[in-house]
């Protein structure tokens, strides 16, 4: 069974004490190619070193985070251009809108996100969204910007079965994760309709862990259990399941 994580932060802190050991336990459970997003600039050079260090197993989006817009975020999206100028990312990532902490910087957000839309439609890269407490918000961004090339993942889908479709039907995968798999998340029954064709798996490491891990460090290797979940839910085999996503996030990131 071969895996992609979609979108994981292996490269933060958390994993400082033992991240050699959790990149070999990941790769026993088949996880072979890990996507990188990025925050800001007080972690950039973690994430490249990181990549770096693990290529063509580890890669690097480049992007500033909703919940990093805050008074200097011209200065983090001069930063965040730069990098685009200089080398390939397989995304620009992670954007979007964050409404769940604070709304002091709302109109700065929807800037930067506009601003990095526009961008990955000018380097002909998928954007990787960030829609916590702003799913519609999201989607009508998407909308209002989808010119036939813009494409994408909504990371840590957790919206309604609404929902679901409109960004399906945008051209957007939906990332899948360990929330899938917490009881009453309702997932389950957002996603029942939705093709596997339109969904990647992701953990979102550290943080997000599945069940039985619910409440700890999340990491790549956990990627197992949000594949047993969807097995469930679309009563296929789990090798179906690999396959399919696998190849969904391959084609979307071109690091066959």
């Amino acid at each position: 069974m071969k895996l992609v994580d979609t979108h994981t932060h292996i490269y933060l802190p958390e994993f400082e004490e033992d991240r050699t050991a959790m990149l070999e336990r990941a790769e026993k459970e088949g996880v072979v190619k890990m996507m990188l997003p990025a925050i800001d600039s007080a972690t950039h050079q973690q994430m490249l070193d990181l990549e770096a260090a693990h290529p063509n197993i580890c890669f690097s989006m480049m992007g500033l985070h909703p919940c990093s817009v805050k008074e200097n975020y011209r200065e983090e999206l001069a930063i965040v251009k730069k990098y685009l100028d200089q080398r390939p990312f397989v995304a620009v990532g992670e954007i979007g809108l964050d409404f769940y902490w604070d709304k002091t910087f709302t109109d700065q957000q929807y800037e930067a996100f506009r601003q990095q839309i526009a961008w990955a439609l000018e380097f002909d890269l998928p954007i990787v969204i960030h829609s916590r407490n702003s799913t519609d918000e999201c989607i009508a961004e998407v909308k209002a910007a989808q010119n036939g090339k813009l494409r994408g993942i909504f990371h840590c889908f957790s919206g309604n079965a609404e929902q679901a479709k409109q960004i399906t039907d945008l051209g957007f995968l939906l990332g899948i994760g360990g929330v899938v798999t917490f009881k009453n998340s309702g997932l389950d029954k957002a996603i029942t309709d939705i093709a596997l064709e339109h969904l990647v798996l992701e953990t979102d490491a550290p943080y997000l862990a599945p069940v039985p891990f619910r409440g700890k460090r999340n990491e790549p290797a956990y990627l197992k259990y949000v594949v047993d979940k969807l097995s469930d839910i679309k009563e296929c085999s789990r090798e179906i399941i690999s396959e399919v996503t696998t190849e969904n996030a391959e084609r979307l990131f071109k690091v066959k």
